[in-house]
């Protein structure tokens, strides 16, 4: 079965073709800045062929004919013909309460998706523009919706409501759903595969540490708690977004910079976080080179974000009554060395036992960066979203064939 993974976004496409009966990724690429001048299209083949082509891409139901239609090239396509595309997956951001895992997009639940764009308005109706492509482009294949919220719908109430008055959820569905639930549920898994652990015995805390980042607690297989909350706002610090913050403080802000709610929310999405701390960049690579130049407000940015996600951590052993396997992924989390050994700096008390040696150099590998005696197992895994949508996918529409 070949699977099209697509990630929409307001103004890009990221997608692969998988290959799901030998797991291998035929091609990849992203479609960018679509409807704004200078719009693009980058293609890698499994075989290591790329092209970029430019071009004039108005809308994504352009995007998604331009990149079919590179899939079926002649000189840089994978497949003869679009029949070979089996099903499609879309990873999309909110399910609200409704979606509770992953679902078969028909004219009813892509309805249900609709009705979830209040509670994100800057990533559902992206999604949907890729949905309603495809509905036009390849009528008759199947799609499958893979929500980023589905994973932590195991969270109790407890966990999940906020301490507003009870009418406000029951009517607008005011409450906490956290995010990167895919990639949480992967790396988890995928730990205790590598470890030959049974999933639901460890107490587990995942970091999906990149320029968007949040933190689970897993327990008896299950999300018990995570960092984001209703949007993917709260929580630890990010590239561009504030994470948890004081609401005192933003009616504050609005009051003395007299600013509306659109503006506020830029403020919080767009130019805080690392960047808003830094005035460098939202790239961690760049904030460290600079950190390592002296720039104070560089290395301030760094020690915040550090000492976020280690509060996270403590905060989530002491829900679980103890850690068994901290993991780390995204961008940050496979890649930033310093970072990680920051981070697990000063968790002796848990009976973390971290190995510098194991941990310096590596980049996005499979490996255990904690000592063999550590009675907490720090690891690093790779995430692999895109994979884990397929497989869903696949699942779905065998069983909706079935």
């Amino acid at each position: 079965m070949k699977i099209l993974v697509l990630n929409c976004g307001s103004s890009s496409i990221k997608y692969q073709l998988f290959d799901m009966s030998s797991s291998v990724v035929l091609a990849k690429g992203i479609v960018e800045k679509i409807g704004l001048k200078g719009s693009f299209l980058k293609n890698e083949r499994f075989d290591g062929d790329k092209v970029k082509l430019d071009g004039e891409i108005l809308d994504h139901q352009t995007g998604i004919e331009y990149l079919l239609g590179i899939l079926i090239s002649k000189k840089r396509g994978v497949i003869k013909n679009l029949n070979e595309i089996d099903a499609i997956g879309h990873r999309l951001v909110h399910g609200g309460e409704r979606f509770q895992g992953s679902c078969y997009l028909d004219d009813d639940t892509i309805k249900g998706v609709e009705d979830c764009s209040d509670l994100a308005p800057l990533h559902n109706p992206a999604n949907l523009k890729g949905i309603y492509a495809m509905k036009t482009v390849l009528p008759n294949v199947p799609q499958v919706g893979v929500f980023d919220t589905s994973f932590h719908q195991t969270m109790p109430d407890y966990s999940f409501m906020y301490a507003l008055p009870y009418s406000l959820y029951k009517k607008y569905g005011i409450r906490r759903y956290g995010f990167h639930g895919t990639s949480h549920s992967y790396v988890s898994k995928r730990a205790c595969e590598i470890l030959n652990l049974d999933y639901k015995t460890p107490k587990i805390i995942t970091c999906h540490l990149g320029n968007g980042a949040s933190i689970t607690a897993i327990k008896d297989g299950k999300s018990l708690d995570t960092s984001m909350g209703l949007t993917p706002v709260e929580g630890l610090i990010m590239g561009t977004r504030s994470g948890d913050v004081d609401a005192g403080a933003l009616t504050l802000i609005m009051e003395k910079e007299e600013i509306d709610f659109s503006s506020l929310n830029t403020l919080l999405n767009k130019h805080s976080g690392i960047l808003g701390i830094s005035g460098i960049s939202s790239d961690m690579r760049e904030v460290e080179s600079a950190a390592e130049e002296g720039d104070e407000r560089a290395v301030l940015a760094l020690k915040m974000y550090e000492y976020r996600v280690k509060k996270y951590i403590g905060a989530y052993a002491a829900a679980m009554g103890g850690v068994d396997l901290l993991i780390f992924t995204g961008g940050i989390g496979e890649n930033a060395c310093e970072a990680r050994e920051n981070i697990c700096k000063d968790l002796e008390y848990m009976g973390l036992i971290f190995d510098k040696q194991k941990n310096n150099g590596v980049h996005s590998k499979e490996v255990v960066i904690s000592k063999k005696e550590s009675k907490v197992t720090v690891m690093i895994v790779p995430t692999n979203e895109e994979f884990v949508i397929a497989s869903e996918t696949r699942e779905i529409v065998e069983h909706h064939i079935a």
